[in-house]
């Protein structure tokens, strides 16, 4: 249902499509963001970052739509690009960029280009694949992937001329639930990081709406009555241990109070800790390291 929205959603921005070629994605691809954007202004990333120069950019206005997505692991960056690559080739654009991690410029291309923030999309430093083509008609596409322990992670951006040449169509495969992916990555796994809690630095809060992985969770408990969930807080490495432990603490204990004000979830369920900054998964030296240190896992354990 996520892919099939997606498309009717992007056909409207597209509407000179006629012979649309496609763009593969992983198969259980998972929308986790989307966004149009139709007197839009995209500086696409035609080379590798310089020193002194910075990332060389071809400016395009016109309709932009960025989406992300998150893959099931197992996939290196190379493999999720290689597709896409070759499905723009084919199509007849021209490759503008082409490079890995090291080769794009690491932090500095990073951080040079556009890049949807987390927990949408993730790139690690180390290890990234960057892709970007221009059209005869001068609209273009960038694609960035990058990995995790526990999943990939892959960000299309598509800027179109007013001659309003189409970008290829994504055409992705079968769409993995992701309450399913949250649940195999806590069973096999014992832990899974709730990746739709997103906290500013120094901020536990989860605002007034819904959260759909912790709907997820609660709808598992409710199935399993033999198991609980110990949510762990996280954070970055601004300010004392102290001070960041007892914040990590309140990150996961609004989610237990979510858990027992919407579901009726009592301590022997659901149970909060923190760690502070001591169990990163990402370097405290950038900002988007920091990001993703600021979270909260949940922790799979049997009832006691």
């Amino acid at each position: 249902m996520i892919a099939r929205g997606w498309a009717v959603a992007l056909a409207a921005v597209w509407a000179g499509a006629t012979h649309a070629q496609s763009l593969p994605l992983p198969r259980g691809a998972s929308l986790t963001h989307t966004q149009v954007f139709e007197e839009g202004r995209y500086a696409l990333p035609s080379g590798p970052w310089e020193a002194g120069e910075g990332v060389p950019v071809t400016v395009i206005e016109g309709a932009v739509e960025e989406s992300a997505w998150r893959v099931p692991p197992g996939l290196t960056p190379q493999q999720i690009i290689r597709p896409i690559r070759e499905a723009l080739r084919e199509a007849g654009w021209t490759i503008v960029l082409d490079c890995g991690a090291e080769q794009c410029g690491g932090f500095d291309f990073r951080f040079g280009t556009r890049v949807i923030a987390a927990p949408a999309m993730f790139v690690d430093l180390r290890e990234y694949r960057a892709v970007s083509a221009i059209a005869p008609d001068g609209s273009g596409v960038s694609a960035i992937a990058s990995t995790d322990p526990g999943a990939g992670y892959l960000q299309i951006i598509r800027a179109d001329t007013t001659q309003r040449t189409p970008a290829p169509e994504v055409e992705a495969g079968p769409v993995a639930e992701d309450a399913a992916g949250l649940i195999a990555r806590l069973e096999r796994d014992g832990r899974a990081t709730l990746r739709d809690l997103d906290f500013a630095t120094g901020d536990a809060g989860l605002g007034d709406g819904a959260v759909e992985s912790l709907d997820q969770l609660a709808d598992y408990l409710g199935d399993h009555p033999d198991r609980r969930v110990l949510f762990v807080g996280h954070t970055d490495a601004t300010g004392s241990l102290e001070a960041n432990r007892a914040l990590s603490r309140q990150r996961a204990q609004a989610a237990v109070d979510y858990m027992r004000a919407r579901h009726d979830l009592g301590p022997a369920r659901v149970s909060a800790e923190g760690a502070g900054y001591l169990a990163p998964v990402a370097s405290n030296l950038t900002e988007a390291g920091r990001r993703a240190n600021r979270r909260v896992d949940a922790v799979l354990l049997p009832v006691e």
